[in-house]
């Protein structure tokens, strides 16, 4: 094993953790500790991720692995069974997390057409062409097997809009210390940090109260006015409502969160596995439309689905 950074993820930190969760576990009433914890290498980092979970250290922690991987069908499904592994042989509950204040926004980052697997703690340099169109598809089928799989789901402020990487930022307007920090050849974070747009028609989209004296720290994208909350509530095929309405079903479904899962025969390419009984997710990696499985209903799809057949990087709940 390579030798850690004194920074990051040091065996030391687990002392002070118990004592936390010690002081935690005094008190009534819910509470939790989520840990934020990177590893240097992808090779061993399933196994770090579950030692900050053992009983008596923190609750839960955020599952960058899964994060991290590739817009791959059995990339994500080693990720997705190495996580369930290793936190179930601690007894910690799953999570699930796509996109955080540190990375690129997974809008973005599927927005190539090759989506190469993230080394932990690099900055991350997407390859070739910007399609927001494949990246807003994508991110949409990744909502819904995010959300049907065991355990918690962590959701990004914005992520829920569907909002892209700013990426054509201003030198002038960057924040990030690492701006500074790198001679001014690091972008840095700034990108998946710009203010959430609520409401109207012009910056700051209801970011900001009336009558503020200043804008917001970063400025946001003229046409981000088509993504706001207003004006995504109501229209069926957005991804506020997407989320929305996957929120919804998946409180009001005992399949769901807690529990297990088992995968289905699915072709090459295609991601399918039920939830208890009744209730199947399927996810298209493929380049190619795939039929779906018997089911009787379409509780929720990330897309229009025709003739049987789902459209590649396009994900359905089904009920089975």
């Amino acid at each position: 094993m390579a030798q850690r950074r004194p920074h990051w993820d040091r065996d030391e930190v687990h002392d002070i953790y118990r004592a936390w969760r010690k002081v935690a576990d005094e008190f009534d009433g819910d509470r939790a500790f989520v840990a934020e914890a990177w590893s240097d290498t992808w090779a061993d980092t399933p196994e770090r991720l579950a030692a900050y979970v053992r009983p008596g250290g923190l609750h839960t922690a955020f599952n960058f692995d899964f994060l991290m991987a590739g817009w791959d069908a059995k990339d994500l499904r080693a990720v997705i069974d190495d996580s369930l592994a290793m936190l179930r042989g601690v007894g910690a509950p799953a999570t699930w997390v796509l996109s955080n204040h540190d990375v690129m926004r997974h809008t973005s980052r599927y927005a190539r057409k090759t989506v190469a697997r993230w080394v932990p703690n690099e900055r991350y340099q997407p390859q070739g062409p910007v399609d927001l169109d494949l990246g807003i598809r994508r991110a949409r089928a990744a909502a819904l097997l995010m959300l049907a799989l065991p355990g918690g789901a962590y959701i990004y402020q914005g992520d829920e809009l569907g909002l892209p990487q700013v990426e054509d930022l201003p030198e002038s307007v960057l924040q990030d210390p690492i701006w500074e920090r790198s001679g001014n050849t690091d972008r840095g974070r700034d990108g998946c940090r710009v203010p959430l747009p609520w409401s109207g028609q012009t910056a700051p989209f209801g970011f900001s109260p009336e009558g503020a004296s200043a804008e917001p720290w970063l400025p946001q994208p003229a046409n981000w006015s088509e993504r706001s909350v207003e004006a995504q509530t109501g229209d069926e095929t957005s991804m506020l409502e997407l989320y929305r309405t996957a929120l919804r079903l998946r409180s009001e479904n005992s399949a769901l969160g807690d529990g297990t899962m088992t995968w289905l025969d699915a072709p090459a390419g295609v991601l399918a596995f039920r939830r208890g009984p009744g209730f199947a997710c399927v996810v298209n990696l493929s380049t190619e439309a795939q039929p779906l499985p018997e089911h009787t209903t379409i509780p929720l799809a990330s897309g229009p689905v025709a003739d049987g057949l789902l459209a590649p990087d396009h994900a359905v709940w089904l009920e089975v």
